[in-house]
């Protein structure tokens, strides 16, 4: 049996889109726009990001997928299918506190360290979530 495991990305994706919604708040997610395989107006893209809100009062027909997220909503009151690879969402969070989860760009699952080992000298940098409007 091999140790590879899919991401837990989608997993998580899924849970936190449903704990804010049962939070009665208003899901967003952040995008990396300039990925492969995600369509999302131009118009909506600031900086090679985009802010989306998947809310189901705000779209239609959402799919969130273990490989992609679709669904339909209006922009600039056209609709407009949009699809985004699963490894293009950095973050998903409540807008109204800004709760929810920043994605790593690497998703592979490492092994826990070895507590025989040294401690690493360098600290690891936090990730820094910053809200473009």
């Amino acid at each position: 049996m091999s140790g590879d495991m899919s991401s837990n990305r989608p997993y998580l994706l899924r849970a936190l889109y449903q704990w804010i919604g049962d939070n009665h708040m208003t899901p967003h997610i952040l995008v990396e726009a300039e990925m492969d395989g995600v369509d999302v107006p131009d118009q909506a893209v600031q900086k090679g990001k985009v802010i989306l809100n998947i809310d189901n009062a705000a779209v239609r027909e959402i799919d969130l997928g273990n490989d992609w997220l679709t669904f339909k909503a209006r922009f600039s009151g056209r609709e407009h299918s949009v699809t985004v690879p699963i490894e293009a969402v950095l973050a998903i969070y409540a807008k109204e506190n800004g709760q929810g989860m920043m994605f790593s760009q690497d998703d592979e699952t490492l092994p826990p360290d070895d507590p025989d080992s040294d401690p690493d000298p360098m600290p690891a940098k936090r990730p820094h979530l910053k809200i473009v409007k």
